[in-house]
């Protein structure tokens, strides 16, 4: 009988923040796999679980995944956890979590602390639609992908930074996606936890004299849909209505959609689209 994978979600600063539920099971399984070990050991020393612990991070998620995987088809349970939060979740277990559902494994999560959702909960920014970006990726052709995608996001947006980077971080926010209020979470749950609501180019002018300091999770607030729909505005008014409305025909649309859909664009009468394409605008 195989055994059970258990996500088991660990404080992000504040140790009371761990549930019975986690201790029970990092006592009873057969092994835990930690992101770090080192830093792992001290949670574990302070709630004395003796279970034996090995490695999973970023750099051996694929080989060690498959290691992990055999002890669990011979039945071994074993517990996930990562440095801080839920395991997963911009993390190398979902590496492992895959594997597991492809072969038959069962995974159960523990849930508990997790930075993103504690730090939603804190910005007064709107929590209803949000999307969860992580970090920003380190490759440059991959970071102006996902910034281009967030210049229309109209979902609050959470990211995560390390204190080295927040400024040029900062500064890319700003200058791609333009001012927007921002609600910086330092250090959650800890002794020294610190929620700025600000905007990004207020941000830039605090942290020119405050260095930064501990880890950050940025909320961001999306795109307004007016802000949109004035951009999409100015852009069709650069074409003419003809051009516009041919637009629509080369994509497939008859004759009576595309005008009523190049009205809709213009914000106009679709009789007035009729009446400028009959005098040849």
């Amino acid at each position: 009988m195989s055994g059970i994978l258990y996500l088991c979600a660990t404080p992000i600063g504040n140790l009371s923040d761990i549930t019975f539920r986690v201790l029970d099971t990092l006592k009873e399984v057969d092994l835990i796999a930690a992101e770090d070990t080192r830093n792992s050991i001290r949670l574990l020393n302070h709630f004395e679980i003796k279970t034996p612990m090995t490695s999973y991070h970023e750099h051996n998620k694929y080989e060690k995944a498959e290691t992990l995987l055999s002890k669990l088809k011979a039945g071994a349970n074993i517990a996930l956890i990562t440095d801080a939060g839920t395991p997963a979740i911009s993390d190398p277990g979902e590496v492992l979590v895959k594997l597991c559902l492809e072969s038959g494994i069962t995974v159960t999560s523990l849930p508990g602390a997790c930075a993103c959702i504690t730090a939603l909960t804190l910005s007064g920014l709107a929590t209803r639609r949000f999307c969860f970006e992580g970090f920003l990726p380190a490759d440059k052709k991959e970071r102006t992908q996902v910034l281009e995608s967030l210049k229309k996001e109209t979902r609050t947006t959470i990211l995560y930074e390390a204190p080295h980077h927040l400024k040029a971080t900062l500064k890319v926010l700003y200058k791609e996606l333009g001012d927007r209020k921002l609600t910086i979470c330092r250090e959650l749950t800890k002794k020294f936890e610190t929620i700025m609501p600000t905007t990004l180019e207020e941000s830039l002018s605090y942290y020119e004299e405050n260095e930064p300091k501990g880890e950050y999770v940025l909320v961001l607030e999306g795109c307004s849909k007016e802000l949109i729909k004035r951009e999409e505005e100015e852009t069709w008014q650069q074409m003419s209505v003809r051009e516009h409305y041919e637009k629509y025909l080369n994509s497939g649309m008859d004759k009576k959609t595309a005008m009523k859909e190049v009205a809709k664009d213009r914000n106009v009468s679709k009789r007035e689209i009729y009446n400028q394409l009959l005098e040849g605008n």
